[in-house]
């Protein structure tokens, strides 16, 4: 078994989730709320972690795809009325997310619009309640993730961005992502992809999250199509967890444009990896004369005989997963684009786009998606 303690306490290896009793003993968890989702419990993956568990324990399983407000607050609900003193967060981004919203209101009180990073909320965060994450995906890395996506009431958008938020012990079994659909390992897999690829050329200077970064790219694109077409192939799932893993810790260097458009275009209740896929290869190539020698680097990476090669082969990935063609593939109109530009031209993850970008760059971007 691999411990490390880079930003959080990492159990790695085949057959870790078997530990979760003692990382509850180190954090001093007595009582904890399993948060995870209604895909995970049929998967039968929320009864071999409870299998391992000696404490008493409550579930909330009704994370939606999106996690939303609604949600966050009936599960604060359970956690509170049922006595609880810590969070267990299993399934992909959007359980972890929202076990991240349910520690943060535990603690802290109020509404989660009141920490939006946009607001300067985000600041206010301190210590929170204490989080074990254990992904069953391959792509988010919200397990090591500053950040928390939620919908509000009013169907808006609303990030919480700080470094509290990140779960103080994450158990990553990659036997537990074995029984994958090829879709969703795609669909992960890019968003994992895009994490790595987006933060290496990110404007911020930090040199160890670049040289995660690359790590992170080599790993999924070694592995991705492997693990894809073969999904028991143990080695294939262990790297791709890896590199998930990887994609999260670096997510503190920012993002760019692809995740600017991917989070309000989340609105429209689209699959988050799946947008990522789709709207990529378009932000590379008009980001391409603002970061070309980070781009080649990422080429060689891969290992593409052509350092400008990275467009075509994101395009020839998507093909190969059946990604769709286009985001009015996806159904999203054109009516839709000036509120879409807008928002993606406002939020913090367009800042550290390589490129600057305004609303206008935005739509002229959006009508080349459609």
């Amino acid at each position: 078994m691999a411990l490390s303690t880079y930003l959080s306490r990492v159990q790695f290896d085949f057959g870790a989730v078997s530990l979760i009793q003692d990382e509850l003993d180190y954090l001093g968890i007595v009582r904890p709320l399993v948060v995870t989702d209604p895909g995970v419990k049929n998967a039968q993956l929320l009864d071999r972690l409870v299998e391992h568990m000696n404490s008493d324990y409550l579930v909330y399983s009704d994370t939606p795809a999106n996690p939303t407000e609604q949600a966050v607050l009936a599960a604060l609900a359970v956690f509170s009325d049922g006595g609880c003193d810590g969070v267990v967060a299993l399934g992909g981004g959007s359980p972890i997310d929202l076990a991240k919203a349910v520690a943060l209101l535990h603690s802290h009180g109020g509404l989660i619009n009141d920490y939006n990073v946009q607001t300067g909320g985000s600041a206010k965060i301190g210590d929170i309640t204490p989080i074990i994450a254990i992904p069953t995906t391959a792509g988010t890395g919200a397990e090591v993730g500053r950040a928390c996506v939620m919908t509000l009431a009013d169907g808006t958008k609303c990030n919480v961005v700080n470094l509290n938020l990140i779960p103080k012990t994450v158990i990553c079994d990659p036997e537990l992502t074995l029984g994958l659909p090829p879709m969703i390992t795609a669909a992960t897999g890019i968003d994992a992809l895009s994490h790595g690829i987006e933060t290496y050329v990110s404007k911020q200077i930090n040199p160890p999250a670049e040289g995660l970064a690359l790590d992170c790219i080599r790993r999924i694109a070694s592995n991705i199509e492997k693990a894809y077409f073969d999904g028991t192939d143990r080695s294939a799932r262990w790297e791709m967890l890896a590199g998930a893993l990887e994609g999260g810790m670096v997510l503190q260097k920012g993002l760019g444009a692809v995740h600017a458009l991917s989070d309000p275009l989340g609105e429209l209740k689209l699959h988050h990896g799946t947008l990522n896929a789709v709207i990529m290869p378009h932000v590379v190539e008009l980001n391409r004369d603002s970061a070309r020698e980070k781009y080649q680097t990422i080429a060689r990476v891969i290992g593409l005989k052509d350092p400008d090669g990275l467009v075509d082969w994101l395009r020839d990935l998507n093909t190969t997963f059946s990604m769709p063609s286009s985001l009015g593939a996806m159904g999203v109109t054109e009516e839709v684009i000036p509120d879409i530009a807008g928002k993606a031209a406002r939020t913090h993850l367009s800042k550290t786009n390589p490129r600057p970008m305004a609303a206008e760059d935005y739509i002229g971007l959006l009508h080349g998606l459609l």
